[in-house]
């Protein structure tokens, strides 16, 4: 709990250090917050590591799959800082990333399990490409604010810690497409791999995945055929990315936490 705790204020002291040098000293160099960052993910990675070898098994319970999703995210949100201006993508993240540590280290676990390393493969697929489109849904609300503020002439100071708006379309539709290839992944995976992946249990889960994977398909389409950019870009991105929390966390709040099943 003690590493839990150290990880949970390393990722809170990052959004602070983040928030703070959008808001107040821009000309504050990142290596300090993007070190706290880094120590933050190196942490929440050793949490997992060392349950996994202490239960003999992967943990992917509710808490712990958002746990997971969480790090993902960190971890990205970190490569893209270090490499460019998306530091202000921490200010969100970090305290996700927190909150859903705490609640893996909080939560009840009904245990880890010994799976299939197919189906393994696949759930570390879904999770990869949840952090990946979590974090693209996170670029679209960044745009639309970005555009918002620029059409209303309000030049506001977290505005010039921001990519120039091309710059952050581009990124947000790349995001889009590694996490596309990653949902597609998941979907054959599961196909191919998961016993009873159309079974009554996962139906629901699965046409809301495949509603995603078709929306976000449509979207990567009409950027590549018709230009498509700004607030259709958007609505596209936060309607699949709904469809998609609704399949993976929806349906695992609901067998795991309400109905008790694994």
């Amino acid at each position: 709990m003690t590493i839990v705790l150290i990880a949970v204020a390393f990722y809170l002291l990052a959004g602070w250090l983040v928030m703070r040098r959008m808001l107040i000293d821009r000309s504050a160099p990142a290596g300090f917050w993007l070190l706290t960052a880094l120590s933050a993910v190196a942490l929440h990675v050793l949490v997992h590591v060392m349950a996994w070898r202490q239960g003999g098994g992967v943990d992917l319970h509710f808490f712990a799959a958002m746990s997971l999703v969480g790090l993902g995210m960190a971890a990205l949100t970190t490569a893209y800082a270090a490499n460019g201006r998306l530091g202000a993508l921490g200010v969100v993240v970090y305290p996700i990333s927190a909150a859903s540590l705490l609640g893996y280290a909080l939560g009840s676990s009904p245990g880890p399990r010994n799976l299939d390393w197919r189906v393994e493969l696949h759930v570390w697929l879904a999770l990869l490409a949840y952090a990946a489109l979590a974090i693209a849904a996170l670029l679209a609300i960044m745009l639309w604010l970005q555009e918002r503020a620029l059409r209303r002439h309000e030049f506001r100071s977290w505005l010039r810690v921001l990519p120039p708006l091309t710059e952050l379309e581009t990124l947000l539709f790349r995001t889009i497409a590694v996490g596309f290839v990653l949902l597609t992944a998941t979907l054959l995976t599961g196909v191919l791999f998961v016993e009873d992946f159309l079974a009554q249990s996962l139906a629901h889960k699965t046409v809301l995945s495949v509603l995603s994977w078709l929306v976000f398909g449509t979207l990567l389409f009409g950027r590549w055929r018709y230009g498509w950019r700004g607030t259709k870009a958007v609505r596209w991105t936060l309607v699949a990315m709904a469809l998609l929390v609704l399949a993976f966390f929806g349906s695992k709040f609901v067998l795991e936490l309400v109905l008790q099943r694994t």
